[in-house]
């Protein structure tokens, strides 16, 4: 880690306005600016956190929920703690992980699911970028289903290929679907939240292909080879991502 890094940190106004009122990250204000412009929960919601260590996102979340909420976080990390949220350690794109929020909620619907989910990543941006979207589509994938009709979906992608098939993908889901860069977000940062509003009842144009595999037709479209993903290990933060590279010309 830099001392510039390091520096900028110390200094960062958002960090010291979360720590000021009891957030444990400055990522906190990220979700309450996207609930700001959004309206994203409603008092009484039943909300799903995934990727929620250190906690921000859940603290934001039962705030907004009230009494009658409920918060269920998810990540590999395991957190402290929070009053009103309950916290579950694992991988959201593992079947152990899915069935015992599967189990959680008993059938319950979800009205809103927010994800601030980064997986490990290597400074080889190119590469950091396919694990993310990697990672976005197979927690989408996964989690859509369990959304109420009318329900919202935010979640935090970086900037880069597939991004528009991820968009694409969401609009046949979703009736309005935006980018939006919070103010909390750092001038440096390439993240960008993708934000979806009012679940459809049934995908558009009844379409059975997954985000992921739409991302994968898309990239092929546009002259890309995908291989998929290259398991290095069983969790999240082992995954490579897409493969994607130019195709050859013959």
């Amino acid at each position: 880690m830099s001392k510039r890094w390091y520096s900028e940190h110390r200094r960062d106004p958002w960090r010291r306005k979360a720590k000021s009122s009891g957030y444990r990250a400055r990522s906190a204000y990220k979700l309450l600016q996207c609930q700001e412009k959004f309206n994203l929960i409603r008092e009484g919601d039943t909300i799903l956190d995934i990727g929620s260590h250190p906690g921000g996102w859940s603290q934001v979340a039962v705030e907004l929920g009230g009494e009658e909420g409920r918060v269920i976080g998810i990540d590999l990390k395991p957190c402290e703690p929070i009053p009103g949220a309950e916290l579950i350690v694992g991988d959201i794109t593992e079947e152990g992980t899915q069935n015992i929020l599967l189990d959680m909620l008993d059938g319950e619907p979800i009205h809103a699911i927010v994800s601030d989910i980064s997986p490990g990543l290597t400074g080889q941006y190119e590469m950091d970028q396919a694990i993310s979207l990697d990672l976005v589509c197979m927690v989408m994938d996964f989690s859509l289903p369990l959304l109420n009709p009318g329900g919202s979906f935010v979640t935090k992608v970086f900037q880069g290929r597939g991004i528009e098939a991820v968009v694409k993908a969401a609009k046949n889901r979703f009736s309005k679907v935006q980018r939006f860069s919070p103010v909390a977000s750092r001038n440096s940062s390439s993240e960008v939240y993708l934000v979806c509003r009012n679940k459809l009842p049934k995908v558009r144009g009844g379409g059975k292909q997954t985000i992921r595999e739409s991302v994968e037709a898309e990239l092929a479209e546009q002259g890309y080879i995908t291989d998929g993903v290259e398991e290095k290990d069983s969790t999240a933060h082992g995954r490579t991502g897409f493969t994607v590279h130019k195709s050859r010309k013959e």
